[in-house]
């Protein structure tokens, strides 16, 4: 059902939570009714994989914790399909529960118990990184480095010709480091201009957004890596070397 009226800004932004806690749906329903935001509830994770792949919503929030069909068979299955942004919401500590999410698409995730302000802070920022160049005008521009193009006002990844399926975050984390290419960039950066916030102590979530990243391109056409890593500074997009360039 629906739980909030959209009177805001922008009225077809529609967020589909997928938790079975009714105390929370309803709080979060109002909340982000007042925000602008028209959130419909759901509790049953199979029922949740159809609606999400439906394209009525624009993001979705799940909880990692759900009877009968976990959160993370929720990502996987619709993240078959679909690359709808995806916000996890996972206990307080439990940094399995986030790599894991991350690492099988989420586009970030919230610790429970959360402030409501903040999660309408991560909804924007992850909804920036979607809609960033849909509403650009003249042709979308494009950054291209060796084998891989960025088509910014589509949003769209080419490896050698063929799209390659990222995520909102990981489509925002990849312009930045090819916008840079050649020169380091610093996780915390990443994660800002990527999440739209700074990274908290010990969080992983740029390292697991960056890993998938790099799985998807795989290496540069010469065989060598395309994105370095630092430790404990950041990461580098690497060009292939071609006769003659210094």
């Amino acid at each position: 059902m629906t739980r909030g009226a959209s009177d805001g800004p922008d009225p077809t932004t529609r967020v589909l939570l997928i938790d079975d806690d009714a105390e929370l749906a309803e709080l979060l329903g109002e909340y982000l009714g007042r925000e602008g935001f028209a959130l419909d509830d759901e509790t049953d994770g199979s029922r949740a994989v159809g609606r999400l792949t439906g394209g009525d919503y624009q993001l979705a929030v799940l909880d990692v914790m759900l009877a009968g069909v976990s959160g993370f068979d929720v990502l996987r299955a619709v993240r078959a399909t679909s690359r709808i942004p995806i916000l996890m919401l996972t206990a307080r500590g439990d940094d399995v529960d986030r790599i894991v999410g991350l690492e099988l698409g989420a586009d970030d995730y919230l610790s429970k118990p959360f402030n409501p302000r903040e999660l309408v802070a991560r909804i924007r920022a992850v909804l920036r990184r979607t809609r960033a160049g849909a509403d650009g005008a003249g042709p979308p521009a494009q950054l291209t480095v060796d084998d891989v193009t960025l088509d910014l006002g589509r949003r769209v990844v080419r490896r050698a010709g063929s799209a390659v399926a990222l995520t909102a975050v990981e489509f925002s984390l990849l312009e930045l480091l090819v916008r840079a290419a050649g020169s380091v960039v610093r996780r915390d950066d990443l994660a800002r201009g990527a999440l739209g916030r700074g990274l908290l102590p010990f969080d992983r979530s740029i390292d697991v957004h960056v890993s998938r990243v790099r799985k998807k391109l795989g290496p540069r056409p010469d065989g060598g890596e395309r994105i370095a890593t630092l430790r404990a500074v950041g990461y580098l997009y690497t060009r292939q070397e071609t006769p003659g360039r210094r």
